[in-house]
């Protein structure tokens, strides 16, 4: 009979079992300091994911992981044979559940990767007992920052950062020593290991010092471009939306809520009212603009708050709604009930809108915003949205061009927008027709009957005023529509003002009209009144305009690179029509530029342009002047030229090939002149030595090159012995010479023989290189 104990016992599995039993691991890390050092960068890589997607991870990640390190050190020197099936078992279902969640969620990955990494780090801490997997923790701490750096949209990453750093500093210094053998901390040794790392605190406060500011001033230098090169763009998870969607309807928080502490209620229209029916004040927390009506004979103010933060890759107007029919005390949307439906794939996020009827040159930018309060049902983006990246199954488009969604924008909403945004040229706005649609003509030309003559008539002598002032003066009247928008938005700005009390204007009568009031009566108003004047005068010379109503860019955050935008941030301005070139947009409010934020203008160089605006303001006016046209020339340049290269990588084969030959020949251009320059720096500093030392360092340094370095232990006598090793005895002896009188006069005070030593020494050169 076969012996079933001895074959099993002859198995190769069996061989490798007792292999894996009997063989000792290579590099166990005994390191309790570095293995200490190593689990805070993973706690902080854990609590900087949490901080900034603002997730619960580290309330079961950390104290995993902390009894996993602790567990892992104790059986450093074990096999653990099963406990790694079993950590390999973790891993692939960790692995399976980020694919489903991949393939269920077609939205933004980044959280999904974050938190596979956090479940695989806790399963890995389970078993380091080496060297190399201690470096694996450091690489998913430092992955883990980079995440939570792209979802971080605040400044509450940055301390986190921080203590990231400080510790990382030790943590790579200590890796590397013990790499070298130079940590073994066994009993007492352990003691002054750390006694050493505390007496290195100054070091390491100062290196880490060093290392913010060098990092600030490369950040602040540093140019900026636009991102979002991929086209996967950050959505929301899904939201179902049920009943049938029509788009006519508005959801504005501030509307909704009736018989507040103030015995003020606000309508459906969006009219505040009291028990007397009379206009009341604004709600202080909603803009009153965003609904299909709108009464402009409020009063009051908002008090400020964050509502989105915008990445955008153009400064911009975040366009909300348009209005098109006046009704004298404020406006509504005439066609409210011909709103547009379009649905997505249940594939895709991505909704496709239809292009404009323009032919003026376009520029696509795209735009991600983050909602922090709640918002109405209005889908804020730059004009002409192309692509909508939306987490609800369709949207509603209505006949100004606004977007409009199923449901209310809550905080933490995340969407992106993609828009055509034409060029605003001047010239060639100029020179724009007269000739509009009908369709134009039916709504955009509006006008109460009762104001209409009056308004016609001021307006026009406003212009009639300009030409005659500026024609004397050998300038152009105004001809064209461009420029008459632009002068009546000016004239506005410099004729009229903003009360300083919120509650200081008088509520308009019955009979009263806004924009009457506004020219002839008050000589101002409000800030949207402007707006709504401006519009009015247009209309009145035949230029068709609309109201619309949105946010002003907001704040740029320079560290974050985004917008933030605040309730206060929302206003009314003038868009008005151009055959064949769309709708542009004119600002007539006080304090406010003319003309909006244009594509054109660039946040390439903002950190280094604030700090230039803080600096300007300490120096006297010409001097700024000037430093100003020079530094906005260089920059300006160096934008143009840094955007057409990355252009060149977008114009398909020819011009990728054309990028690499640019990029190239700059390297190797550049990497010349370096070394040009550091050759010239060397020769700077050898002409101001002693004329010995000067010699013995120009040697010293032409051996480098030549690979015969000097260690920095060696005396110069001991490496003039070694020379005769590695070069000919000609060349060893010059060697030698030359070591013999820089030791006698560094250290003996004896004057060498410069002349005989520099013929020597030239003639050695020249024997080389023959």
């Amino acid at each position: 009979m076969f012996n079933l104990s001895r074959i099993s016992w002859r198995l190769p599995v069996n061989r490798y079992w007792r292999h894996l039993h009997s063989s000792p691991l290579i590099e166990v890390e005994d390191s309790i300091t570095l293995r200490v050092l190593v689990l805070a960068l993973v706690i902080v890589g854990i609590l900087a994911t949490d901080i900034a997607a603002q997730t619960k991870f580290s309330f079961w990640a950390i104290p995993l992981s902390v009894v996993g390190a602790i567990w892992s050190y104790y059986h450093r020197r074990d096999a653990n044979v099963s406990v790694k099936f079993c950590i390999a078992i973790g891993m692939l279902v960790a692995l399976g559940a980020f694919l489903g969640r991949l393939l269920g969620e077609l939205n933004d990955t980044r959280l999904g990767l974050a938190e596979l990494l956090i479940q695989l780090q806790v399963l890995h801490s389970f078993d380091m007992p080496r060297r190399k997997n201690l470096g694996y923790s450091i690489a998913i701490a430092l992955i883990l920052l980079g995440v939570a750096a792209t979802l971080s949209q605040t400044f509450e990453l940055a301390p986190m950062l921080m203590l990231f750093l400080a510790i990382a500093l030790p943590t790579l210094v200590i890796d590397y020593r013990s790499r070298l053998g130079l940590e073994k901390e066994k009993g007492k040794s352990h003691k002054l290991n750390s006694r050493k790392l505390s007496s290195l605190l100054p070091f390491y406060f100062l290196l880490f010092t060093l290392i913010v500011g060098l990092g600030l001033v490369i950040f602040a230098v540093m140019p900026r471009f636009p991102g979002y090169q991929l086209r996967t763009f950050p959505v929301s998870s899904p939201i179902e939306v049920k009943g049938g969607f029509t788009g006519r309807t508005i959801i504005n928080p501030g509307y909704v809520r009736f018989g507040n502490a103030n015995n003020q209620s606000y309508n459906s229209n969006g009219t505040a009212e009291n028990k007397n029916g009379k206009p009341g004040q604004l709600d202080n927390t909603f803009y009153y603009g965003f609904n299909s009506q709108i009464n402009q004979n409020l009063r009051g103010e908002m008090k400020p708050k964050v509502v989105m933060r915008v990445r955008s890759q153009a400064e911009g107007f975040w366009r909300v709604l348009a209005f098109d029919r006046y009704t004298g005390k404020g406006w509504e949307i005439s066609r409210n009930e011909q709103v547009l439906t379009v649905k997505r794939s249940p594939w895709s996020y991505q909704i496709y809108l239809n292009p404009p009827a323009i032919n003026t040159p376009t520029k696509e930018i795209v735009q991600t915003y983050t909602l922090v309060s709640d918002l109405p049902n209005l889908i804020p983006a730059m004009t002409y949205p192309k692509e909508v990246y939306f987490p609800t199954p369709m949207i509603a488009v209505d006949k100004e061009g606004s977007l409009r969604s199923p449901v209310g924008l809550s905080s933490d909403l995340t969407y992106t927008i993609i828009s055509d945004v034409p060029y605003r040229d001047r010239t060639s706005l100029g020179k724009a027709s007269t000739n509009y649609p009908q369709n134009i003509k039916n709504y955009y030309l509006q006008i109460p009957p009762e104001i209409a003559e009056k308004v016609r008539h001021r307006t026009e002598e406003i212009l009639a005023n300009y030409n005659r002032e500026r024609v004397g003066k050998s300038e152009k009247s105004l001809d064209s529509t461009y420029e008459k928008a632009l002068y009546l938005a000016q004239y506005l700005k410099q004729n009229y003002s903003i009360p300083e009390n919120p509650l200081g204007l008088p509520y308009l009568g019955d009979k009263e009209d806004l924009v009457e009031t506004f020219l002839f009566k008050q000589k101002g108003g409000y800030p949207d009144h402007f707006s709504t004047v401006l519009t009015v005068m247009l209309r009145s010379i035949g230029i068709p305009a609309r109201l619309v109503a949105g946010f002003s860019s907001g704040e740029f955050n320079v560290f974050t690179g985004m917008y933030v935008v605040r309730n206060t941030d929302a206003y009314a301005m003038t868009e008005v029509y151009f055959p064949k070139h769309g709708w542009f947009t004119f600002d007539p409010i006080p304090n406010h530029p003319l003309i909006p934020p244009s594509i054109e203008e660039t946040q390439t160089f903002s950190v280094l342009r604030q700090f230039w605006n803080w600096v300007a303001g300490w120096l006297p006016s010409s001097v700024t002047g000037l430093l100003n046209n020079v530094f906005g020339a260089i920059f300006s340049w160096i934008g143009k030229a840094f955007s057409e290269f990355f252009a060149l990588f977008s114009q398909g084969w020819l011009g990728v090939l054309t990028g690499l030959i640019l990029a190239t020949t700059t390297a190797f251009l550049s990497w010349l002149g370096l070394v040009q320059w550091r050759k010239w720096l060397k020769q700077r500093t050898f002409r101001k030595l002693p004329p010995m030392e000067s010699l013995y360092q120009q040697m010293l340094q032409t051996l480098a090159e030549k690979g015969f370095s000097k260690h920095p232990a060696q005396t110069p006598l001991e490496y003039a012995s070694v020379s005769y090793q590695h070069h000919s005895r000609a060349t060893a002896e010059v060697i030698d010479e030359i070591c013999q009188a820089y030791n006698s006069w560094r250290y003996g005070g004896q004057a060498p023989n410069l002349n005989q030593l520099r013929q020597r020494w030239q003639e050695m050169k020249k024997a080389n290189k023959n």
